[in-house]
């Protein structure tokens, strides 16, 4: 084989990608509350052992590029796009006013605003340090990003406490620091609460992300669970207007099910937001886009969200790979998991609409015929033969997953 020039290149992934067909228009990824991230779009591939693969990407090409793919809403963290000695300053409202400008011209909302508490020297011993200096400034820098979401239109702030916690055993009362964590989302509450009733507008939907580990060596708040605990703690004044974002690879980076960490958000009415991504058990946060590592899992995700009406953002947390080009973000990246993500959701419906998987889910919700309640033989011999359903609803959700259902078949 000849080399391929750097000229044809381009032309040639081009070519490739329309060959692959599945696509969606710009107007019918529109229809999906799918939100791209600033820092998604912006990674240029660094990473603790990689030195970076590609050029900064402003937030104008960004929104500029979200809006042509048909990404309707935008998401980001304050420093992505503000530097930290600009904010809470003038320089901030210069900034604000062109993402706000920039946004309108490409048709493109912010849904989500989020505060950098894990990145600066200032954050070493993390939001919730003993110094109460440090804690003063993570309450401003939270309540700032309030006001940055007010201005934005922004309907959510989340909250990543990632270097809550410790790596030296001993070195903080996780009590104490719990309490003071709490008095940092206190603050942004009230804050809310107050900037709110100045825009006239309803407060900001806030929502804790968990992650079991990384970059502390033990975390304080690994898991939704715990987080959900937490809002229940009585440490929260407003405990009624923070609720969580689960992220996917989050959850199954501990060995969990995210479907099952879903579930429990659900019943307890604060599954508010979600990160969507996809990953390995047991690994470090990779952020692989959704759909390439574990596409039936995902389906399964997606009917769970269906069948009890989720409508809020699918944001795309995830790092397009260090071999992908700048040009590719974009044209290749962000358009192909928007598609599979509107894939696997209409594949979703075709489960919740699918006869044999509702006649099976029938059957095994029916139970087999049983005349003595207390006999537990009885009771086991009745339901033996029904329980060999689980399998097929396995395999039927197999089946939709590679179109068997539909007379999909491979020669042999």
């Amino acid at each position: 084989m000849n080399p391929i020039p750097v000229n044809e290149q381009k032309p040639l992934v081009d070519r490739l990608t329309t060959a692959c067909g599945g696509t969606y228009t710009p107007a019918q990824r529109r229809k999906f509350f799918i939100s791209g991230p600033q820092w998604a779009a912006a990674y240029e591939g660094q990473a603790l052992f990689h030195a970076p693969t590609r050029k900064p990407v402003a937030f104008e090409e960004v929104i500029r590029h979200y809006g042509e793919i048909g990404i309707a809403h935008w998401t980001t963290h304050d420093t992505d796009v503000i530097p930290t000695d600009s904010l809470m300053t003038d320089e901030q409202e210069k900034i604000v006013g062109r993402i706000g400008n920039s946004l309108r011209d490409n048709g493109v909302a912010c849904s989500m605003v989020t505060t950098e508490t894990f990145f600066h020297a200032v954050f070493a011993g993390g939001p919730a340090a003993e110094s109460p200096a440090v804690r003063e400034y993570a309450a401003s820098r939270l309540s700032n990003t309030v006001g940055i979401g007010h201005q934005l239109g922004a309907s959510y702030a989340v909250y990543w406490p990632g270097s809550l916690g410790y790596q030296i055993q001993g070195a903080v009362e996780e009590t104490q620091t719990l309490r003071w964590y709490a008095e940092g989302l206190n603050a942004a509450c009230e804050a809310d609460i107050r900037i709110a009733k100045e825009h006239n507008r309803p407060t900001l939907k806030h929502c804790m992300e968990a992650k079991p580990f990384e970059p502390q060596a033990e975390i304080l708040l690994p898991t939704s669970d715990a987080m959900l605990a937490f809002i229940g703690s009585g440490l929260l004044k407003h405990p009624e207007m923070v609720g969580l974002n689960p992220e996917y690879l989050h959850e199954l980076m501990w060995g969990a099910a995210p479907r099952a960490a879903l579930a429990r958000a659900l019943l307890a009415g604060k599954l508010w937001h979600f990160d969507i991504n996809d990953g390995y058990r047991l690994k470090h946060d990779v952020d692989i886009a959704i759909g390439l590592v574990n596409p039936l899992d995902w389906l399964n995700v997606l009917v769970l969200l269906r069948s009890h009406g989720y409508n809020g953002p699918f944001n795309l947390d995830y790092k397009p790979p260090r071999t992908t080009s700048n040009d590719g973000v974009f044209s290749v990246s962000f358009p192909t998991a928007v598609d599979r993500f509107i894939t696997l959701w209409e594949m979703a419906g075709e489960v919740l609409e699918d006869s044999i998987i509702r006649d099976a889910t029938n059957a095994l919700k029916a139970g087999g015929v049983v005349k003595n309640a207390k006999d537990v033989h009885e009771i086991t011999a009745a339901n033996k033969e029904l329980l060999t359903l689980h399998e097929l609803i396995g395999h039927r959700l197999f089946q939709i997953l590679v179109g068997a259902h539909k007379g999909r078949v491979y020669s042999v």
